[in-house]
């Protein structure tokens, strides 16, 4: 483990189902303690490849896998593809609201409708409002909820912290009944744009899996860099 990581006892898990490939066992590290006195271990932590889940920062540790990678987007660098500029353009009539990190029933409703629709069948099935915030938040980040909303409905929500220098994006869900508008895509262009105005650096988009359909999409924003050898560096570039 690197330095910052190391100042924190870890907990590693036994080898259990991957989640993400069905041919892989994955094990995962968990920093202790879960509850960090400030944003500034969460800060340190994220740069080293860990991704937060409710309460817990952890970060994939697989002894015969190096598939999961961190990934960010460099603020200054990025440029949009073609697809990605009509997306932006056909969103343009949204309203982006910041809100307290709080439950609200409309949001989770539309967390219950998303899950449903794209995660039927899996490990998220039936969420209970208590589990909906578990996932969410936790009592020491500095998180934001952004509603999307086309005039007074709510069409999604992105769930970001704030970590030093930069935005993590740690989880977005929409209407899926505006599947044609991309909103996921448009959520991730809305951070980038939120990261500029703000003059940060980087957007963490959590992890990238080459062979994993429903990872693999963050390649599509370039340049992109990820976490490899416990150094960041840019990974292999798309066309536009």
């Amino acid at each position: 483990m690197n330095e910052e990581s190391m100042r924190l006892n870890t907990m590693i898990t036994p080898p259990h189902e991957c989640s993400y490939l069905s041919d892989r066992l994955a094990t995962t590290v968990f920093a202790e303690p879960f509850l960090p006195d400030n944003d500034v271990v969460y800060s340190n932590l994220t740069k080293h490849g860990f991704r937060r889940s409710g309460e817990y920062l952890y970060r994939p540790y697989c002894q015969n896998c190096q598939d999961c990678i961190s990934v960010r987007i460099p603020i200054n660098s990025f440029k949009p593809r073609r697809i990605q500029k009509r997306i932006w353009k056909k969103n343009q009539d949204l309203q982006v609201i910041p809100v307290l990190p709080n439950f609200k029933q409309e949001h989770f409703d539309l967390y219950c409708r998303y899950v449903n629709t794209r995660h039927k069948g899996g490990n998220m099935d039936n969420p209970s409002p208590k589990e909906y915030m578990r996932f969410l938040t936790s009592s020491w980040s500095i998180t934001v909820f952004y509603e999307f909303r086309l005039q007074t409905q709510l069409v999604g929500l992105a769930v970001i912290d704030q970590v030093e220098n930069s935005l993590s994006a740690v989880y977005t869900f929409f209407e899926p009944i505006y599947a044609s508008r991309s909103l996921g895509v448009y959520a991730i262009l809305w951070e980038i744009e939120e990261s500029k105005r703000l003059n940060l650096e980087w957007l963490y988009l959590g992890y990238f899996i080459k062979n994993c359909q429903k990872m693999s999409y963050k390649t599509d924003y370039q340049p992109l860099e990820g976490f490899i050898n416990n150094k960041w560096q840019i990974l292999e570039q798309k066309s536009a």
